[in-house]
């Protein structure tokens, strides 16, 4: 068997609600036999966790968010790495980062790869990214100052909100770069000058611990107000989520209609679309559940009769990639309603598995809403296909298999 080496692994922040998917990545590469090292850029904001982070059991070394709040710290990397030759290999490097992006953040991640690089975790033979951003920035310093080999995972916002000259330059620097929708796989692939080092791996989803449906929803189709149908979202309440475009076409809906939205999560936006729902006149109708561990969303997935989510494009770029919420709402049989972009088409088909519009149409959601709510043949004859879908191909096995052979692989090759 091909010796396991340690992995140093970069992350954003840990551990963090909104990334189940990561967490479940991690654990799936534990226990395929990989010894892990975490370390994060900052330390973990919410204040409940899901089950799969206890059962990650890699230590977990928090770097300075803010130079300036760990001077001490940052003075004894500096002097460490000024003795290192990979320094000042990695001098130049950085220098022609600052100077197409001279902004603080890149000195703090810079200073973030010096620490990394004198407090290396004991054993670390290899270096991975989570994002293409700030992460992959941290871990191509640090491989430089290193000379240590390294790899990333890009997911969403991370591609589409970062400068091409970036993108560019750290995916000439990889072994090999994963990425988990066929659009950012095509994008990255096109920035990579057609190098086959960059893979397309959905993440999946760990089923054994979203197992099947086997309950019965309610037939109501929205005529009684002692029936309500109940329609759930879940996600950080942010701009790219598009929970306001959900209100809004909620709002629309006929006053003939006996409805319930619930809301799970928190969020910089929360207020705000609290504040919406009070102005379309829909906030009795509406509950806002606020942050839940994953055990709690399931059984929430398991009492809902539709899940809602309409992500869109932002201004700077920013959206999602392929939503895992929408992934574990389709493994629970439950018919989904989203919106055309990103890796959304990539699982729900319009009139196969769900019901998909474009973004930034509140009628068109409204109108998806309504056939929905209105035909509960039809939300079970959705919600059955998706969950088929999901576990015949977005089994979470799939993706650690494919990274532990492209790990292995690369260490052969070093050999």
């Amino acid at each position: 068997m091909t010796q396991r080496r340690k992995i140093v692994v970069v992350l954003k922040g840990y551990p963090r609600l909104s990334e189940t998917f990561i967490a479940q990545e991690l654990l799936g590469l534990e226990r395929a036999g990989f010894e892990l090292a975490l370390v994060a850029l900052r330390r973990p904001t919410d204040k409940k966790r899901h089950p799969v982070h206890d059962e990650i059991r890699a230590p977990v070394h928090y770097l300075p968010e803010y130079l300036h709040q760990e001077p001490l710290r940052v003075a004894r990397a500096f002097a460490h790495c000024l003795a290192k030759p990979g320094f000042w290999r990695c001098l130049p490097a950085f220098l022609s980062d600052l100077w197409r992006d001279r902004t603080r953040n890149r000195l703090r991640r810079f200073g973030q790869a010096m620490v990394l690089a004198a407090e290396w975790p004991k054993g670390g033979e290899w270096l991975h990214a989570h994002f293409i951003h700030t992460p992959a920035s941290v871990a191509r310093y640090t491989s430089t100052i290193k000379g240590i080999a390294w790899t990333c995972s890009a997911h969403a916002k991370d591609i589409w909100t970062s400068p091409e000259w970036e993108l560019a330059g750290k995916l000439a620097s990889t072994r090999w770069t994963v990425t988990c929708t066929q659009t950012g796989f095509e994008h990255l692939r096109h920035l990579a000058g057609g190098k086959p080092h960059v893979h397309l791996s959905y993440h999946g989803l760990d089923l054994s611990r979203f197992g099947a449906f086997d309950g019965v929803r309610s037939p109501s189709d929205g005529s009684r107000p002692d029936a309500p149908v109940t329609i759930m979202s879940v996600g950080r309440a942010v701009e790219k989520k598009g929970f306001d475009i959900v209100l809004r076409a909620l709002s629309l809906l006929p006053s003939d209609l006996n409805w319930r939205f619930e809301h799970i999560g928190g969020g910089e936006q929360l207020k705000r679309l609290q504040a919406l729902a009070v102005e379309l006149g829909i906030s009795g109708k509406v509950v806002w559940h606020g942050s839940l561990s994953q055990t709690e969303v399931l059984q929430h997935y398991r009492n809902a009769d539709i899940f809602a989510l309409a992500c869109r494009i932002t201004a700077d770029g920013d959206r999602d990639g392929l939503p895992n919420v929408l992934v574990e709402a389709s493994s629970q049989a439950l018919a989904c309603i989203s919106t055309n972009i990103s890796g959304v088409p990539e699982l729900l088909v319009d009139g196969e598995n769900g019901l998909v519009v474009p973004p930034e149409d509140p009628q068109a959601f409204a109108h998806a809403l309504e056939k929905a709510i209105r035909d509960p043949a039809q939300r079970q004859r959705l919600g059955e296909a998706a969950e088929r879908t999901v576990r015949r191909e977005f089994d979470h096995h799939t993706s650690i298999r494919q990274l532990k052979t492209l790990f292995e692989t690369e260490w052969q090759a070093a050999q």
